[in-house]
């Protein structure tokens, strides 16, 4: 399946999915003689088949347009499903439970609860509990934002142990 087009494969599927389209519908959706015009259907020496020789072609294609949707339509919702994890990752807690490591730019001045912290990789988190920490400064601190239970994320500031609670708004 590797070795179709990605374009190819969303358009099959797209097609599939269309339900005004040949595909979608079960009945003779790969009948050649419907899908083909009568030059093209003779060019390609189908008109020589017996009506149950060209009935077991149509099956077996009928077969596989079948398989190839099934297998498109797979890999779509699966490359959906890693889409939306990577993307969303800190929106929810699934995915993974590893930490998300980052830089914070520019300068640390503590924690205060409605602060906005904007990473290197593009994050923005909020925190929103009360947990402060005044006089720790610095430029370019990495942090470690962790999960933790309930939907729970927590920002630490490397080489500090008073950590935010914190909740990722971009």
């Amino acid at each position: 399946m590797k070795a179709l087009p990605r374009l190819f494969c969303f358009s099959l599927l797209a097609l599939a999915l269309y339900p005004g389209h040949a595909l979608a519908q079960r009945s003779n959706a790969a009948d050649l003689q419907q899908q083909m015009s009568p030059e093209q259907f003779r060019a390609a020496g189908l008109d020589k088949l017996s009506p149950a020789e060209l009935a077991a072609l149509n099956a077996w294609l009928q077969g596989r347009v079948e398989q190839s949707i099934s297998q498109v339509r797979e890999q779509a919702l699966e490359e959906g499903r890693q889409e939306v994890i990577v993307r969303h990752r800190g929106f929810l807690s699934f995915g993974s439970d590893e930490p998300i490591v980052a830089v914070l730019p520019g300068r640390f001045s503590g924690f205060a609860k409605g602060r906005q912290y904007l990473l290197d990789n593009g994050q923005v988190w909020e925190q929103t509990d009360d947990a402060r920490l005044s006089g720790a400064s610095g430029n370019d601190r990495q942090v470690r934002i962790s999960p933790g239970l309930m939907g729970a994320w927590y920002l630490q500031v490397d080489g500090i142990n008073t950590r935010a609670k914190v909740r990722r708004v971009k």
